[in-house]
């Protein structure tokens, strides 16, 4: 890995960010959830923040919702009030080639469980297991949560939340067929909400990048204060390897080699162990539903910054 330098990282995300705007082009906004669709399919940026301070480049100044990349943060909530032993009698550990809003697999594995918890039906079991009297309650924690790692008051986009909930009908069938298996707890309804309400979290691309250094700084804040345990940093970290990049997660690690996680925005957060949080965003997606821009400039700064951890 090449050691922090402001002036030559910043020249080489530039470039970066330049060099891949015409992927763009060949990618499609998310328009099964309608307030998506309202996305600029050619904004871009990027962001990398370190221990020694962070650049940004693009449109850094979009606020956009965390959709997916929400599911790496509850499972954090989950596991250190759960305990890893009671969160993985729910959710299974293993990758699946089927995309993420997908039923078949809890209808045909014996447990019934989902695979993982990156995909839909797994981050739905999980809010189940984040403590708290009821959605409200618990939305609240997320967000205080959110909140001390990217060092502002995050609040939930009011429209992409109502959007969610009006046409989550995948979600409410993943939910209510694991609530008749009794792999979800408490009411079906509540812990969908809580769902619909962490993807619709805004944050901005620089504060991606913070979530990416809280991660790759195993659980601690940039003032030095451990928030998680460093176990259950590294599962998370795990999952986002095998399973953070839907059903192109194999592809891309061969590919950049990071530990990512994507969400339908066309945000991706990255986190190079002990080293550098990156935050992309770029709406236009490919078919897998990552960020086609994002995953180029991820695959870049790879190879040009000997970022792999393999």
């Amino acid at each position: 890995m090449i050691p922090w330098n402001y002036t030559q990282f910043k020249q080489i995300a530039q470039n970066i960010l330049e060099d891949n705007r015409k992927w763009s082009a060949q990618g499609k906004v998310a328009d099964y959830i309608p307030e998506l669709k309202k996305g600029d399919p050619n904004a871009m940026a990027l962001v990398l923040a370190s221990r020694d301070g962070s650049l940004v480049v693009g449109d850094c100044d979009r606020l956009f919702t965390l959709q997916s990349i929400s599911k790496i943060l509850t499972l954090m909530i989950a596991l250190e009030d759960q305990g890893p032993a009671k969160v993985f009698f729910h959710v299974g550990k293993e990758p699946t080639g089927d995309p993420f809003n997908s039923i078949a697999k809890l209808e045909t594995t014996a447990t019934a469980r989902p695979l993982n918890p990156m995909i839909n039906a797994g981050a739905i079991a999980v809010c189940s297991l984040i403590k708290g009297k009821n959605s409200d309650d618990k939305i609240k924690r997320v967000l205080e949560f959110i909140s001390m790692v990217v060092e502002r008051e995050v609040t939930i986009n009011a429209e992409v939340y109502q959007s969610e909930k009006e046409t989550g009908h995948r979600n409410r069938a993943l939910a209510y067929f694991m609530k008749d298996t009794e792999v979800l707890e408490g009411d079906v309804e509540d812990v969908l909400d809580l769902y619909f309400k962490q993807c619709a979290i805004e944050v901005s691309c620089e504060e991606l990048a913070k979530i990416g250094l809280f991660i790759a700084k195993k659980g601690e804040l940039t003032n030095g204060r451990r928030m998680v345990q460093r176990d259950t940093v590294r599962l998370v970290t795990t999952f986002m390897v095998t399973c953070g990049m839907y059903n192109a997660s194999g592809e891309f690690a061969i590919n950049a080699g990071i530990p990512a996680k994507s969400g339908v925005s066309g945000a991706i957060v990255a986190a190079v162990p002990n080293y550098l949080g990156i935050g992309t965003y770029g709406p236009a997606l490919d078919e897998k539903g990552n960020s086609i821009s994002g995953v180029h400039m991820l695959a870049d700064l790879a190879d040009q910054l000997g970022l792999s951890i393999f």
